[in-house]
C-alpha cells in the first residue's frame, strides 16, 4: 500500500491501522515523493490526500494515469464538496473519503477497491461457530435467534469477526471503530464491548467473545 499524506498525525494513524490489517505499507509526506514512489513500484492500492505540499493530490493522480499507471487510488481529503469528489474521480480517482474518517470504513474501501482490480469476490456472511453475520442486510444471528445491535456494536462485531481466532488490542478497536480523534485512555471500548457481550454471548450457553487480560480481545469458539 503507498500512503502520501503530509499530516504526520494522521499518516502515522493509517499507517499503523493498514499494519495491523495486514498490508505493507510505503508512506510519503509530499507529492513529489508520493509520484516518484507510485512510479517506481508495485502497489495493490494508493491513499492520496489531495492538498499535499509540493505536488497536489490531484496532479500526482493525473500524472499517474497519464502515464499509465492503473493503481487503484482512493482519496483522502478535508474537502467536502460535490465538486471537490467529482474532480478527484474525474483525475482518475477510484473513490474519495472525507476527514475526519473512521479507518473502519477507509480499510472496507481499501479493500473493496482492491477486490475490484483484482476480480477477487468479497464474502456476504461471516461466521464464527453458531454466530453470523450477513453484511448486506446487517442482520446478525446467533443459531436461529436474531439479535439487534447498535450501529458501533454491529462495527466492532464485524472487525472481531473479520479477525476471528486473533487477539485484537484496545488501540486497534479505538483506531477502527471510532476514528483516528480519540482518546486512549478512555474506558470506551471496555463499555462496547461489554454492550456487545450481553446481546451475542451473555444469553448463550456458549461464550465466543473473550477477554485476553493485558492484550485486547478476541472472537473465538472455545476449544
Amino acid at each position: 500500500m503507498l500512503l502520501v499524506e503530509d499530516d504526520a498525525t494522521i499518516a502515522e494513524f493509517v499507517e499503523k491501522g493498514l499494519r495491523e490489517g495486514g498490508f505493507a505499507v510505503d508512506v510519503a509526506a509530499d507529492g513529489a515523493a508520493g509520484l516518484q514512489r507510485a512510479l517506481g513500484g508495485r502497489y495493490d492500492a494508493a491513499i492520496v490526500d489531495l492538498m499535499l505540499p509540493q505536488l497536489d493530490g490531484l496532479a500526482l493522480i493525473d500524472t499517474l494515469r497519464s502515464r499509465g499507471v492503473r493503481t487503484p487510488v482512493l482519496i483522502l481529503s478535508a474537502r467536502r464538496s460535490v465538486d471537490d469528489r467529482v474532480r478527484g474521480l474525474q483525475a482518475g480517482g477510484d473513490d474519495y473519503l472525507t476527514k475526519p474518517f473512521a479507518f473502519a470504513e477507509l480499510l472496507a474501501r481499501v479493500q473493496a477497491l482492491i477486490r475490484r482490480a483484482t476480480g477477487a469476490a468479497e464474502p456476504n456472511r461471516l461466521t464464527v461457530a453458531d454466530l453470523s453475520l450477513d453484511l448486506l442486510t446487517r442482520k446478525v444471528h446467533r443459531g436461529q435467534t436474531a439479535i439487534e445491535l447498535r450501529p458501533r456494536e454491529f462495527a466492532l462485531l464485524e472487525y472481531l469477526m473479520r479477525n476471528a481466532g486473533r487477539v485484537v488490542s484496545k488501540t486497534s478497536i479505538l483506531s477502527h471503530v471510532w476514528g483516528y480523534n480519540f482518546d486512549p485512555n478512555t474506558n470506551v471500548v471496555d463499555v462496547l464491548v461489554s454492550r456487545l457481550r450481553d446481546r451475542i454471548d451473555r444469553p448463550f450457553a456458549v461464550k465466543l467473545l473473550q477477554t485476553v487480560r493485558g492484550v485486547g480481545y478476541v472472537l473465538r469458539e472455545p476449544s
